[in-house]
């Protein structure tokens, strides 16, 4: 079985740091409609009494960089040195589908600045902490290639030029890869994405071949990276470290159809998705984005970390479970109330109510994990 080393905790939680336009323009900025860019000590000490040290959470690239080249820390660094202090291990995205305001994203300067961008990114990080730094350069590329390139349901609002930008994307988190490394050698990265299961209706028998050639496409922006795919992109082995897999109860469906749920002869099991994706690449993974809403939360953790330790008995190398979002969170598009988290919105003081049910399958998870749990913290790893 294997025996997870990357992260200070088997169970991670993840800070919704998104940073798009919506189509009406108006940009989001997560981090601060949740509270934690402010009390972020508050939410690293609360995840810590419930046993996870390692998280995911974010820079805020159009924050930062105001200015081309000219670089303000001060949105991040606070969190940076407060993580630091607290010894939480942090995941640090770079890009969560935003980007400076000045930045036309399809021509090369896109490329260029964010592998400038990435570079002083980790060289803070590098003086600040003097540990091995990890990042997801750019969040999601398939996904947002398919919201932002095909459906215009975001920045930069295209339509039909999906195909388009996530090869722009590539060769952005490449860029961004190969700038960090040369800072800090021995930096990690982690590349996110979905992983979907699509087949045709046994109820209405439909074009099984279009179905799986859709599912394949979930591979393109993994196999790019690691040079399957378009080699001219200039991809490698080396691009796809470790392998981050977002995965949510709507993942499977029927193509052109509904979503298949959970327990129906058609839903393929979780644990048969793991193994095909490290058979394809042979990399380690991470449950990167995981998560429901309302009361179905602690049953869903239930699922998902059971289908993991049987691909675990299976050999499969998944590093850890990260909770995503770890903090309730304002819709997207209608800033309803999203009830997803172990942690509800923050009061004045910054405490945040704790979702008993989630919190209660978390603590029987963390046990049925535990002889997983790394035993030494003393090389935090920020």
């Amino acid at each position: 079985m294997h025996q997870p080393s990357l992260f200070q905790s088997f169970f991670l939680g993840g800070f919704e740091c998104s940073t798009h336009r919506r189509g009406d323009g108006r940009r989001l900025d997560l981090l601060a409609a949740t509270g934690h860019d402010r009390w972020a000590a508050h939410d690293y000490a609360t995840l810590q009494q419930h046993g996870i040290r390692s998280a995911r959470d974010g820079l805020r690239w159009h924050l930062i960089e105001r200015t081309p080249g000219r670089y303000d820390w001060s949105s991040f660094l606070p969190m940076l040195r407060t993580a630091q202090e607290q010894g939480t291990q942090i995941i640090w995205d770079l890009c969560h589908y935003g980007w400076p305001d000045d930045i036309d994203v399809w021509r090369p300067e896109f490329v260029e600045r964010f592998a400038r961008f990435a570079a002083a990114a980790a060289r803070l990080v590098r003086e600040e902490t003097g540990a091995t730094a990890y990042y997801s350069p750019i969040n999601e590329i398939s996904y947002w290639a398919w919201a932002g390139g095909d459906q215009g349901h975001f920045n930069p609002m295209g339509l039909g030029r999906g195909a388009e930008l996530k090869v722009q994307l590539v060769r952005a988190s490449i860029a961004a890869i190969e700038a960090i490394r040369a800072v800090d050698p021995a930096a990690r990265f982690v590349q996110v994405d979905p992983a979907i299961h699509v087949c045709a209706s046994s109820d209405r028998p439909g074009p099984q071949r279009e179905a799986e050639n859709y599912r394949q496409v979930q591979f393109e922006a993994w196999d790019m990276l690691c040079g399957k795919a378009w080699p001219g992109l200039g991809g490698k082995p080396e691009y796809l470290d470790i392998v981050g897999v977002n995965y949510y109860s709507d993942n499977q469906w029927y193509h052109g159809g509904c979503t298949i749920p959970v327990g129906h002869a058609d839903y393929r099991p979780f644990q048969g998705i793991l193994a095909e994706l490290h058979q394809r690449y042979g990399r380690p993974l991470l449950i990167a984005e995981t998560g429901a809403e309302g009361d179905a939360r602690g049953q869903w953790l239930r699922y998902v970390a059971e289908q993991v330790g049987l691909a675990m008995q299976r050999n499969v190398p998944i590093e850890g479970i990260c909770l995503y979002p770890i903090l309730d969170y304002p819709g997207w598009d209608d800033e309803r109330h999203c009830p997803t988290g172990l942690l509800g919105f923050a009061d004045a003081e910054g405490r945040r109510e704790v979702h008993a049910g989630l919190a209660d399958e978390l603590r029987l998870q963390r046990t049925r994990f535990g002889l997983l749990e790394p035993q030494s913290h003393a090389a935090a790893v920020i």
